[in-house]
């Protein structure tokens, strides 16, 4: 962990300084310096620099600001950043300001899935500053500066990647690793620790002109479609950017080592200044050693990443050659599915007006049909009316206008009901048409039987009527 500024030292030694104390931890803690005001974020002006080891993108670059009012009071104000700051568990509104006091929640970020509580979580204390200090991060103002510089001019040197080691941790470039994928976190160490616990204080590595070439190269082979990624020569290249893999995490390990070294080599100038020149040149000789292996393992991976850069613009240009041959292949599909369609459509439509003209013809022949029907049904029609003209004239007895019961025929040859003829002839015994002696009466089974089938064929009011009639007469016969 970084030391404290010893200027600030001597000034706070005797007194009480507010500070964040990182919940759950006995380092980091973020210290409020009276009369400044304090920026906290990932990138490199702020004032302390919070790159997380779970999330690098939880933290934004310029995530919030803390600084007092005019009545002395600290006051933080979320600086619009992307997972939020949170006061009590309460989340702030962007750019207003809020102000804290001693025993105050603050979180930034937000927890992660599966699990409770934010990576960031802190509360507000004011200690002495004999027990503040030990436990205090490093600060960024340093770094900021030389880090803008970097970015600016886009170059690095190999001499410039390690800073003498009698600079001190406050002089070392604190450059975030911008390779964030899992495949490149630094592996487990087998001297002092492991990379991935090492404290906020550390230096970490710095990115060299190599690294950074090789991490705007990584992505875009990482990054391939899945339609691409289906391409028949994928062997080279996933063996490359294994090595590659690889390779890039033994120089992490060796940097991690590196900045250990450089960490034990101040901490031994500062504890023993005298007698143990021995011990130090020791371990400059150590540093010296790592530097070199470094060094050649860096120019090893230029010779990789050169190699696989060509890897991948070959098999890119094989992949353009592939979508080409696929989009000839789909527009000949598409124009053989055209002229499928087409004729098809023109098939439908000869069968369409085949079926029209079937369907014309069997209209017209129903029409024809319909109108034959009319004439059966108006003939029989006339046929039944002719009948009954019959019936009521011919087949009817002059003397009751019904039709024949039990009909007879008189020797002038005309017919009566066998009951109307009988009472007619109990008056006068001549025909009533005719006006002829009645000699003789003879009944008529022809008649009879004509009139009947006739009667069966007409409504029921008639066939009910005759009935009757039939009983009626029979019982005055009877009587």
């Amino acid at each position: 962990m970084g030391e404290p500024d010893p200027l600030v030292s001597g000034q706070l030694a005797a007194g009480r300084s507010w500070c964040l104390r990182r919940l759950g931890m006995d380092r980091e803690w973020l210290q409020l310096e009276a009369a400044s005001e304090v920026t906290i974020g990932r990138g490199f002006g702020v004032t302390y620099q919070l790159i997380s080891k779970v999330c690098p993108l939880m933290i934004s670059r310029n995530h919030c600001v803390l600084k007092q009012n005019p009545e002395g009071q600290w006051t933080i104000m979320d600086n619009k950043s992307l997972n939020g700051v949170w006061l009590n568990r309460e989340r702030l509104a962007p750019l207003q300001v809020y102000c804290i006091q001693k025993g105050d929640h603050i979180q930034l970020g937000v927890p992660l899935e599966n699990k409770e509580n934010a990576e960031y979580e802190y509360e507000v204390i004011e200690e002495d500053w004999e027990r503040l200090s030990p436990c205090l991060a490093p600060k960024n103002e340093q770094t900021a500066g030389k880090n803008q510089d970097l970015r600016t001019k886009r170059k690095l040197s190999l001499d410039g990647l390690e800073s003498p080691a009698a600079d001190g941790p406050s002089g070392l470039k604190c450059r975030v690793n911008a390779l964030s994928y899992k495949a490149l976190e630094p592996v487990k160490l087998d001297g002092k620790g492991e990379a991935a616990s090492q404290p906020s204080g550390y230096p970490r590595p710095k990115l060299t002109p190599l690294e950074a070439h090789a991490c705007s190269t990584l992505p875009k082979v990482l990054e391939l479609s899945p339609k691409k990624q289906k391409a028949p020569r994928p062997s080279a290249s996933q063996s490359s950017l294994e090595l590659f893999k690889v390779t890039m995490s033994r120089i992490l390990k060796l940097k991690t080592q590196m900045q250990e070294k450089q960490i034990a080599v101040l901490n031994v100038k500062r504890q023993t200044r005298k007698g143990s020149s021995k011990k130090v040149a020791r371990m400059e000789k150590e540093l010296q050693a790592l530097q070199s292996q470094l060094y050649a393992e860096q120019a090893q991976q230029q010779a990789r990443v050169e190699h696989l850069e060509k890897t991948f613009q070959e098999e890119q240009h094989h992949l353009q050659g592939l979508e080409k041959e696929q989009e000839e292949d789909l527009k000949l599909q598409l124009v053989q599915a055209l002229q499928e369609h087409r004729a098809l459509m023109e098939e439908l439509n000869r069968s369409k007006k085949d079926f029209e003209k079937i369907i014309q013809a069997k209209n017209k022949e129903l029409e024809q049909t319909k109108e034959e029907k009319e004439k059966v049904q108006a003939q029989k029609e006339e046929v039944l009316s002719h009948m009954n003209d019959v019936l009521e004239n011919e087949l009817q007895c002059i003397i009751c206008s019904e039709y024949f019961i039990e009909a007879v025929t008189l020797n002038c040859a005309h017919s009566f009901c066998s009951f109307c003829i009988s009472e007619w002839m109990k008056r006068k015994v001549e025909c009533p048409i005719c006006r002829k002696d009645i000699e003789s009466k003879t009944h008529s089974l022809v008649l009879d039987n004509c009139i009947s089938k006739m009667v069966d064929n007409l409504s029921s009011e008639v066939k009910e009527r005759r009935n009757c009639l039939l009983r009626e007469r029979k019982a005055k016969r009877l009587s």
